[in-house]
């Protein structure tokens, strides 16, 4: 068993006196704001826990996953492999996950899951962007706190964890001018999800830092409104040098149709992705993409609906979790 951290602990890493960190955590005067912020700050990341409270923080907690069935497709294991990761987190925090997969004409219909209704549950995760109006009948139905993950509702103000989305995109297409090309397409469906629009203006941004206009025929459709994927994507008559796409599947897509138009990846054409995470065996090309943090996604979420849980916030806000290039095979440099 993990040794208790003492109030000792914390001093020593601040090189602080005890009575600081007393004062600071309990909420007395003598210590300057910016001190009392980092000392709650390490003493949270330290795992410190107030005598009298070790009964609080160790009661279980039941919490559970929403997640929409478009997203359960054959080839969409991202979701999969989040939840699989925030569950193990929960675990390691006293709490049981339990998932629900909503149907495409329970969404439809607002049909009230049968967690909410059950009321087995003591905090909502909804994983994925869903229907508006869907989210808008859980805000009201659900009476527990609920954390929205790898998406934003501008109409619901309500905790977000999402990956860095504008800059990943943003980052991956100033890599593509770095490498020489200039002619870069997006490929995703616009205003799908907040992610997808998010990303395709970080890519915008990188265009207009370099000059350049967005072309509407690069702006490529990869899925319909019901957020239901295409198996190919439609190649323009004038074709880029590059490919910008808002997921690793969507990038696996455009690939095959790229080769079955007769280009190369990455000889005569470049693509990235997004993601960084790609079934094993989908596609012949491993593709350079902006890569999301998942073990950090899972753990900010579990942070935060845990903090909700306990009543111990009461600001709402959304939470950005940084993300990485994975460079692979799937970019030329140019020679200009």
């Amino acid at each position: 068993m993990a040794k208790a951290v003492k109030m000792q602990d914390i001093a020593q890493r601040l090189g602080v006196s005890t009575m600081t960190i007393s004062k600071a955590l309990s909420g007395k005067p003598g210590v300057s704001e910016g001190m009392r912020e980092k000392i709650k700050a390490l003493a949270e990341d330290m795992g410190y826990i107030a005598p009298g409270a070790e009964k609080e923080e160790k009661k279980s907690y039941n919490i559970g996953v929403l997640l929409a069935e478009y997203y359960t497709e054959k080839y969409a294991t991202f979701y999969w492999k989040l939840y699989q990761i925030i569950s193990t987190n929960a675990v390691h925090q006293n709490c049981f996950v339990m998932i629900e997969i909503v149907s495409t004409q329970n969404e439809s219909t607002l049909t009230v899951p049968k967690l909410v209704t059950g009321e087995k549950i003591d905090g909502l995760v909804v994983l994925g962007s869903m229907d508006s109006h869907y989210l808008q009948m859980l805000e009201e139905r659900v009476h527990v706190p609920i954390v929205y993950v790898d998406f934003y509702d501008n109409a619901i103000r309500e905790d977000s964890v999402i990956s860095n989305n504008f800059y990943g995109t943003y980052h991956l297409t100033n890599y593509l001018f770095e490498k020489g090309h200039e002619d870069i397409a997006f490929v995703g469906t616009l205003l799908t999800t907040t992610s997808i629009t998010d990303r395709f203006l970080g890519y915008q941004k990188a265009l207009m830092e370099h000059g350049k206009v967005v072309c509407d025929e690069w702006i490529l459709p990869d899925r319909d409104y019901e957020r239901t994927g295409y198996d190919k994507i439609i190649l323009p008559k004038d074709m880029p040098t590059a490919f910008v796409c808002n997921c690793d599947l969507t990038a696996c897509k455009l690939i095959k149709s790229l080769q079955e138009e007769g280009y190369r990846v990455p000889e005569d054409v470049s693509v990235v992705g997004y993601d960084d995470f790609l079934m094993t065996g989908l596609c012949d090309v491993e593709i350079t993409s902006y890569g999301v943090d998942m073990e950090q996604m899972a753990k900010a979420t579990i942070d935060v609906i845990l903090k909700k849980m306990r009543g111990l916030q009461d600001k709402k806000g959304m939470y950005v979790v940084e993300g990485y290039l994975a460079e692979k095979n799937s970019v030329l440099e140019r020679i200009v």
